[in-house]
């Protein structure tokens, strides 16, 4: 057995290189027309851009990593398949239950791997991109305006913005902290607009159909709520730290937790910190359940045909993402709580890795 077991690693070495390499590649180009954007439209330096290029490699190893994985057991296993070499196998009286050992071993490594890839590395690239970008936006405060993130770099307000479409905004939220315990005041609209003041370290900001909260001056402690179709206001960086403040995907896992409760202070809703915090727990186990998935997958199809397994990998792992990133929507938006639906994904494909492995080493 042990001589099959290191057979079967050795195998396994070269497509994992190979298709984590061409993934990470493959990747970083979707990534392009992003970067171009914020050259062209946010005024972002080529360079600081091209550091963003670098510190965004470890950022994509937590989404190639696992489909990699999954990627090497298709490609290793369907060609044993293919060759007849699981036939050969089980002939010598080792059973598929024997080879999923090893198989279950690998997984849990490279999924406490992506752990630390999630909690540490990541993060600290994240950190970087944003570091990058505060120092442009003390040239650009528009470049600060990021969707899905609490933005706290202008003068005593809190943004968090869920979608971005070049100087337009979608369902906006701004929070507005008060003294002395007060009630945090809250401005919520549909739609927005923005654009910065030239020479100044300063937004205008066009806020469209919408509420917002205003004090009543005979009780301060308490908040009229008005509508409105337009409205304007001026967020200003001057004042603000030199060092941005992290954001969700910039925190580690403690630092998620600590801001969690910080947050609930001020009487904000924490769920976008929530959802991060359980998105980057349940993708840390990706790599197991793709492995597992693979093995069946790669038994049953019997192809050796290098592309048409790396397509079937993509189009295996596309639906674990897809869930994941719906799961996530729904979860930000209030719609479903984070703790239950980020472990949707991994839930289901639990449940198709038991039942695959199950039938295949039954038969």
């Amino acid at each position: 057995m042990r001589i099959i077991r290191n057979y079967i690693l050795k195998e396994c070495v070269v497509p994992f290189i190979m298709c984590l390499g061409v993934l990470t590649f493959v990747f970083l180009l979707g990534y392009l027309p992003q970067l171009a954007n914020k050259v062209i439209n946010k005024g972002v330096s080529l360079s600081a851009v091209t550091m963003a290029l670098l510190y965004n490699i470890p950022v994509l190893l937590g989404f190639t990593l696992p489909i990699a994985a999954l990627a090497t057991i298709i490609l290793t296993f369907g060609r044993l398949s293919s060759d007849n070499e699981i036939i050969a196998i089980r002939a010598s009286g080792i059973s598929l239950k024997r080879l999923l050992a090893p198989l279950i071993f690998i997984g849990a490594v490279m999924s406490l791997f992506l752990w630390i890839l999630n909690d540490r590395v990541i993060p600290n690239a994240y950190n970087a991109q944003r570091i990058l970008l505060q120092e442009t936006g003390s040239k650009n405060p528009a470049a600060l305006l990021e969707a899905g993130t609490f933005i706290d770099d202008f003068e005593g307000y809190i943004l968090f913005i869920y979608r971005v479409d070049r100087n337009k905004l979608y369902n906006v939220r701004i929070y507005q902290p008060q003294p002395d315990n007060k009630p945090t005041r809250t401005i919520i609209a549909q739609e927005g607009e923005f654009a910065p003041v030239p020479g100044q370290k300063q937004i205008k900001l066009k806020l469209i159909n919408g509420t917002s909260d205003e004090p009543d001056y005979n009780n301060p402690n308490n908040f009229y709520k008005l509508n409105f179709k337009t409205s304007f206001m001026t967020l200003d960086l001057s004042k603000s730290n030199d060092h941005a403040d992290k954001k969700p995907k910039a925190m580690t896992l403690k630092e998620l937790s600590q801001n969690i409760s910080d947050i609930k202070k001020h009487a904000i809703d924490p769920t976008p910190l929530i959802t991060e915090y359980h998105r980057k727990t349940s993708w840390s186990f990706s790599p197991l359940i793709f492995i597992l998935l693979g093995f069946p997958v790669a038994v049953i199809t019997h192809r050796r045909e290098k592309t048409a397994n790396l397509l079937l990998a993509i189009m295996f792992a596309a639906p674990y993402y897809l869930l994941s990133v719906g799961c996530q929507a729904l979860a930000v938006q209030g719609l479903a709580k984070p703790e239950f639906v980020m472990w949707l994904p991994n839930l289901v494909g639990g449940v198709i890795v038991l039942i695959l492995n199950y039938k295949l080493c039954a038969s």
